[in-house]
C-alpha cells in the first residue's frame, strides 16, 4: 500500500516509456484531457499565432473568425489521435508503426523531433524573456537557461507532474487572460480597430491555417497523454474532451492575441513579452502575469520534451529491439533534448515572427499526409485492430518498411507543393488564389484519397486486437 501511494503521487518519477501501460497502472477520466490541453494552450505562443494572423494583414474580426475555423479543424484531427490513447495504451508515434512499418515509421519520425526542438526552442525564447523580467534583468539567456532545467524537472518527473502542471495553467491562464483582456478593453479603443478593413480570402485563409497549423502538429503526440487512461474510457469522451479543451483554450488565446496586433501594432511586434506585461499595469500585478506566461509555457514545454523524448526513444529501439530503457537512460533522452532547445533558443533569430510563421506553415506540409494515414488506418481499415506485440518486432505483422504507406506520405507531401504560400517558395496554384495557402487541406484530402483504397488491398489487419501476454500484469520494481 505505501508503494501504491508513493508510485501515484505525482512527484514520483515516470517508469514507463514506449511499452503498452498495463491496466493496473491505468488512471483518470477525460476530464485530465480537458485541463491539460486546456492549459497548454492559454499561453503566450498561441498569443502570437494569433497575433501573426492580423500582422500579416486580416482584419482582427476575421483573422478571428478564421482562427476558430482552423481550430476547429484541425482540433478534429488531433482528438482523433487523442481517443487512440485509451485503447492502445501507447505512445502515438509507436502505434505509427502499423502504418509506415517498424523502420518506415522513423521517416516521419525525424521530422516529429524537428518539430519539437522548434517549438521548444521558440517557447523557450518568450519565457525566457518572461522570467528575465520577473528578475529585471536584460540578460535574456538567464531566463532561457531557468526555464529550460524547470522544463527538464517536470518532463523527467513525467506523466502526472506535466497533467498537474497543466491543471494549474489551466486556472491561472483564465484568471490571467481574463485581467489582460480587461485591461487590453480598458486602455485602447478596440471597437475602433474592428472591421476597419475589408474582407481579404487569402489573409483569412492564412487565419484558418495557423489555427489548424496550431492543431494538427499536437497530432504525433496527443496519444502519449491519453494512453494512462483505463482501457474501458470511452474514446467518444475523450475525443470531446481533448477537442474542447484545446479549440477552447487556443481560441481565447489566438483571439487576444489578434486584439492585440490590431491595437498595438509595432509596440507588440518589438516586444511580445513585454508588451503583454505592460498591459498588466502596477509592476506587482505586472510580475504575476509573467508568471502566467512561464506556467502556460512550461506546460507545453514539457509536452514538447516529453514527446521529444518519446519520438527519439521510438526511433532508436526501432533498431535495437528494446521495448523499455532504464530510468537513468530516460531521463538522460530528456536532459539531453532540451539542452538541445535551450541552444537553439540562445542563438534564435531576432526575426522571430516571420519565422515562427514559415515555421508553422511549413510543419503543416509534412504532418498532414501523417495524420490522413495514421487515422485512415486506424479508424476505417484496421477498424480499431492492432497487433501491439507485431508493433515492437520487424519480422512481425507490419514488417520493417511499408510501401504503400511510405509512398502515399511522399505523394501527399509533393501534391502540396503547388498549393504552398511560403517565404522561399510560392506555389503557381497559390498565385491563382490571391495568395491563400490551403496545401494543408490538399495534403489531407489527396493523400486520404490514394491512400485508403491502396491500404484497404495491402493491410493485414489482425481480427481483434492482440495485446502483450503480460499487458494486465503488476507493477514491477
Amino acid at each position: 500500500m505505501k508503494d501504491r501511494v508513493t508510485t501515484d503521487s505525482a512527484l514520483a518519477i515516470e517508469r514507463r516509456t514506449i511499452e503498452v501501460i498495463p491496466d493496473d497502472e491505468r488512471h483518470g477520466t477525460p476530464r485530465n484531457q480537458f485541463t491539460l490541453w486546456f492549459g497548454a494552450n492559454m499561453q503566450i505562443t498561441a498569443i502570437v499565432d494569433g497575433a501573426l494572423a492580423v500582422v500579416f494583414g486580416a482584419d482582427a474580426i476575421w483573422a478571428i473568425v478564421g482562427l476558430l475555423i482552423g481550430n476547429v479543424l484541425g482540433g478534429i484531427v488531433m482528438a482523433l489521435h487523442s481517443a487512440q490513447g485509451p485503447r492502445l495504451g501507447l505512445p502515438q508515434m509507436i502505434s505509427s508503426r502499423a502504418q509506415f512499418g517498424v523502420y518506415g515509421a522513423v521517416v516521419p519520425l525525424l521530422l516529429v523531433v524537428l518539430m519539437y526542438l522548434g517549438f521548444a526552442a521558440t517557447g523557450t525564447v518568450l519565457a525566457g524573456q518572461a522570467i528575465g523580467h520577473i528578475l529585471h534583468s536584460d540578460n535574456v539567456a538567464v531566463g532561457i537557461v531557468v526555464f529550460g532545467v524547470l522544463t527538464a524537472v517536470v518532463a523527467v518527473t513525467g506523466y502526472r507532474l506535466i497533467h498537474t502542471v497543466g491543471r494549474v495553467a489551466s486556472v491561472v491562464g483564465i484568471i490571467g487572460f481574463t485581467y489582460l483582456a480587461i485591461r487590453l478593453f480598458a486602455d485602447y479603443d478596440v471597437a475602433s480597430v474592428i472591421g476597419v478593413k475589408p474582407f481579404d480570402f487569402a489573409t483569412f485563409l492564412l487565419a484558418v491555417s495557423l489555427g489548424a497549423g496550431w492543431q494538427l502538429t499536437f497530432g504525433p503526440y496527443v496519444a502519449d497523454y491519453s494512453r494512462y487512461l483505463p482501457r474501458t474510457t470511452s474514446g467518444r469522451a475523450t475525443f470531446w474532451s481533448t477537442l474542447a479543451g484545446t479549440v477552447i483554450g487556443s481560441s481565447w488565446s489566438m483571439a487576444f492575441g489578434a486584439l492585440v496586433a490590431a491595437v498595438a501594432g509595432d509596440a507588440f511586434l518589438d516586444d511580445q513579452v513585454g508588451f503583454v506585461g505592460g498591459l498588466a499595469g502596477p509592476a506587482f500585478v505586472a510580475v504575476l502575469i509573467y508568471l502566467v506566461i512561464v506556467i502556460g509555457k512550461l506546460t507545453i514545454n514539457c509536452l514538447n520534451a516529453y514527446g521529444g523524448f518519446m519520438s527519439i526513444l521510438t526511433a532508436v529501439t526501432a533498431f535495437n529491439g528494446q521495448t523499455r530503457v532504464s530510468s537513468a537512460a530516460r531521463a538522460a533522452y530528456i536532459v539531453g533534448f532540451t539542452a538541445v532547445s535551450v541552444l537553439i533558443a540562445l542563438v534564435a533569430s531576432a526575426d522571430f515572427l516571420a519565422n515562427f510563421k514559415n515555421f508553422i506553415l511549413t510543419l503543416l506540409m509534412v504532418f498532414t499526409p501523417w495524420s490522413a494515414i495514421n487515422l485512415i488506418d486506424y479508424y476505417l481499415v484496421s477498424r480499431e485492430r492492432v497487433d501491439v506485440p507485431a508493433l515492437y518486432s520487424p519480422g512481425g505483422r507490419y514488417g520493417r518498411w511499408n510501401a504503400t504507406a511510405l509512398g502515399c506520405y511522399v505523394f501527399g507531401i509533393v501534391a502540396q507543393i503547388p498549393f504552398l504560400a511560403q517565404a522561399l517558395y510560392t506555389g503557381p496554384v497559390t498565385g491563382m488564389l490571391g495568395g491563400a495557402d490551403i496545401s494543408w487541406i490538399v495534403g489531407l484530402v489527396v493523400t486520404a484519397a490514394i491512400y485508403y483504397p491502396l491500404a484497404r488491398r495491402t493491410s493485414n489487419p489482425p481480427e481483434s486486437m492482440i495485446y502483450p501476454d503480460r499487458v494486465a500484469e503488476a507493477r514491477t520494481g
